[in-house]
């Protein structure tokens, strides 16, 4: 009974110091949340891949040229979609990356995010080493055993505290421009069609979100993917200008395949886990409706930045335009700062009721 006693107390303590490190180095008050943990790829990355052999890193100028530490890994001039939700949700510091998170850190989270990283192992691999929605998870059980850790070995702790935290995951992106659509180096789309392949990435989804629900998450974001046949790059891939094409309708068309099988599994399973909370945001509808509120005060049909043909990243210490808050996309591939605020905000607190089902992350935290 003494030993409860004393594990019980050091559980207390340990949380009792992770509130006054949150609570001294806040601006705004304590976080909604006491933890936020992200999962995805180069939307999200904050500088997983900086250490890797791989074409998808990011940390050069001019990337960051915004952000007050310069280039971090960040495919942005500035905050990636997951630095303005956490800032919405009161955290006073930006989710540090798993490749440099340590010690109590990491009880106020860890990004986990990979650029080119994709449901599937293979998807990016032409893009070198990334880390695969399966390593992430695998990544995230090596934090939650830390976790466990620093409460003196005190599981069920550990899991009620993962519990309260928010979980955004942004991923599948890549298993389309990095693999679907690339059939010089893949042969998956002379296997599936788009809606079979839909089919088979949400199915595998499905079993991965299944074993992060097992590790204790219950509060989980589902970002839709994008519009990514009216990114640049892909719109000039098919040899044009105009993003409303039969090519880049093509890539939209079955994006949206998957994003309503998305909404689907969110349904599934919150009525089959035990006090699951899964919600979708509409990262496409976002976006697009976005876009036409701006019409013709923003640049979307250019990067903002010299881009390189072949990868649709920045050329390295190029100077890029000066009104980056005119433009949609900073590279050939990724948003500005500016629309990462956007559909941040709008992920936060839903302008539209499509925007958020069934609910926004605001409400996420609050359940």
């Amino acid at each position: 009974m003494g030993r409860k006693i004393v594990r019980q107390l050091w559980v207390f303590t340990i949380l009792l110091l992770v509130s006054i490190n949150l609570c001294c180095n806040l601006v705004h008050g304590e976080p909604q949340v006491p933890c936020y943990f992200v999962f995805g790829d180069s939307l999200s990355d904050t500088g997983n891949n900086n250490g890797l052999l791989t074409l998808a890193r990011v940390n050069y100028p001019p990337y960051g040229i915004d952000f007050p530490r310069g280039p971090t890994g960040r495919f942005s001039n500035g905050r990636n979609l997951v630095d303005v939700i956490a800032e919405l949700l009161g955290f006073s510091h930006y989710i540090p990356p798993f490749a440099t998170a340590r010690g109590l850190k990491i009880l106020e989270g860890v990004n986990y995010a990979s650029g080119a990283a994709g449901i599937r192992d293979e998807s990016g691999r032409n893009q070198l080493i990334r880390i695969s929605f399966n390593q992430q998870l695998l990544n995230h059980q090596i934090t939650v055993n830390r976790i466990a850790s620093l409460m003196r070995n005190n599981r069920p702790s550990a899991v009620q505290y993962l519990g309260k935290c928010i979980y955004t995951v942004g991923i599948g992106t890549n298993d389309y421009i990095n693999k679907y659509f690339l059939p010089r180096l893949y042969s998956t789309s002379r296997k599936y069609t788009p809606d079979q392949y839909a089919g088979v990435l949400i199915q595998e989804f499905s079993e991965q979100l299944r074993r992060l629900y097992k590790t204790g998450a219950r509060k989980i974001a589902l970002f839709g993917i994008g519009a990514i046949g009216s990114t640049p790059f892909e719109v000039d891939k098919c040899g044009g200008t105009n993003i409303t094409s039969l090519c880049s309708a093509k890539i939209n068309s079955a994006v949206q395949l998957f994003n309503e099988r998305l909404k689907s599994l969110v349904t599934d399973l919150n009525t089959n886990l035990i006090d699951a909370k899964f919600t979708f945001i509409d990262y496409f509808g976002i976006g697009l409706s976005s876009a036409a509120a701006s019409a013709g005060s923003m640049v979307s049909d250019a990067p903002c930045c010299e881009a390189e043909s072949e990868t649709g990243l920045c050329v390295p210490f190029s100077t890029p335009c000066q009104n980056r808050t005119q433009y949609s996309f900073w590279d050939a591939f990724h948003p500005t700062e500016i629309s990462n605020v956007v559909v941040g905000r709008r992920a936060y607190k839903a302008t539209l009721p499509t925007d958020a089902v069934p609910y926004d992350i605001s409400h996420l935290a609050q359940v």
